[in-house]
């Protein structure tokens, strides 16, 4: 098992990709802690995953939420952390003519910010276990997909961050690594129903994720991995 007796927080671990996180995290042998708003997602997850996952119904954009969400990992899961996936993120398709203060917010509480602040939080924990971050991008800044401005910005300024960090935590022993699957995120409903094949083949991210988590990408920090098919080559 890859991360046998690793310590992980997932946020958005009730549902889409997030669920298949935690799955899989459990599977290769970790304790999860994952953090959601839906509470009966949440529990329905955790009953069916036993001891090693336990749910938290947090929303990320409350104030603390970071301490709250660090207290409970270590309390539950022997005090340790040793790995970090800021997978919880939520947008709205719009023009960015149409595009308002309330939509970028939205984006960035949910994105940028929370995952800051959770990296700043986990900082010490991570650099006592040589630990590792996945933070979550996404191919419409990339690309810059038209309709999904407020998304893109937040999904870029996140790559932006997780470069930073893994130059100036490299340090610490903590690798930084962000992740791009394709269109796919919950909020997409209308690109997931109308996408069944693709939408499918987001199974095939989880083990990616994993991998970032082991040590078996020791070597590997501040690259953005892409999972989406093939469908973007970074240059």
């Amino acid at each position: 098992m890859q991360l046998k007796d690793k310590t992980a927080i997932i946020t958005g671990g009730a549902a889409g990709i997030g669920k298949g996180l935690v799955r899989n995290f459990v599977k290769e042998g970790a304790n999860v802690l994952f953090v959601d708003i839906n509470e009966d997602a949440g529990l329905e997850l955790e009953k069916e995953l036993g001891a090693a996952a336990k749910f938290l119904k947090t929303d990320i954009t409350a104030v603390g939420m970071e301490e709250r969400i660090l207290t409970e990992a270590l309390e539950n899961f022997g005090g340790e952390l040793h790995i970090l996936v800021n997978n919880a993120q939520a947008s709205k398709p719009k023009l960015l003519l149409d595009v308002e203060q309330a939509d970028l917010d939205l984006s960035f509480n949910t994105g940028l910010w929370a995952t800051w602040k959770l990296m700043r939080a986990s900082y010490t924990h991570l650099a006592k276990t040589k630990g590792t971050i996945i933070n979550f991008a996404s191919d419409v800044g990339l690309e810059g997909v038209p309709n999904h401005g407020a998304c893109a910005m937040n999904k870029e300024a996140i790559r932006g961050l997780t470069r930073t960090a893994a130059k100036e935590w490299g340090h610490a022993g903590i690798r930084i690594n962000v992740i791009c699957p394709g269109t796919a995120a919950e909020d997409y409903k209308w690109w997931r129903e109308n996408h069944v094949d693709e939408a499918k083949e987001l199974e095939d991210i989880a083990p990616i994720v994993v991998f970032l988590a082991s040590d078996a990408s020791q070597y590997m920090t501040g690259q953005t991995i892409m999972a989406d098919g093939g469908s973007i080559m970074l240059r």
